[in-house]
């Protein structure tokens, strides 16, 4: 690796740790030439698949996507942003070592839907009422019953 300061070719490791629970590692290196020392990360790098949207149109797979659909669920719920970066990192994880090339976004809402059944009851019906399209309080219903049901029984 090219040393930042001068340009140098060579370079040299002088402490390797993980970083961001293992998915990247964290080196420290010195320059030969000029004695600086500098920090680089290396992650590897993972082809998530592309999502077929519902009109069978396909775009690249968006964390930030994911992110945003969470916080607008969990908008004024008591969920700490870490806990939405956990789902996303979760979600991300699982997509990637399914390792397909295509997914439809329905099979990503689901995702969604389970992660946030568990995480916050209440957002989940708020997602559930778009993702699935409610058309009156009889689906709002509906769906609060099969979650009431489904929490009975664990």
């Amino acid at each position: 690796m090219h040393c930042p300061f001068c340009n140098a070719p060579d370079t040299k490791v002088i402490d390797s740790r993980l970083a961001t629970e293992g998915a990247q590692v964290r080196r420290r290196r010195e320059c030969m030439s000029c004695a600086e020392r500098f920090t680089t990360y290396e992650t590897a790098e993972l082809t998530l698949p592309r999502v077929i949207k519902s009109d069978g149109n396909r775009e690249r797979f968006d964390d930030d996507k994911i992110r945003r659909g969470l916080i607008k669920a969990l908008e004024k719920r008591p969920v700490a942003s870490e806990a939405i970066d956990q789902v996303v990192n979760r979600i991300h994880k699982q997509l990637t070592a399914e390792g397909v090339r295509e997914i439809p976004s329905s099979q990503i809402g689901e995702l969604l839907m389970e992660a946030l059944k568990e995480l916050d009851q209440v957002a989940y019906v708020r997602f559930a009422s778009v993702y699935r399209s409610f058309q009156d309080v009889n689906a709002f219903r509906e769906e609060i019953e099969k979650l009431v049901k489904a929490t009975k029984s664990q």
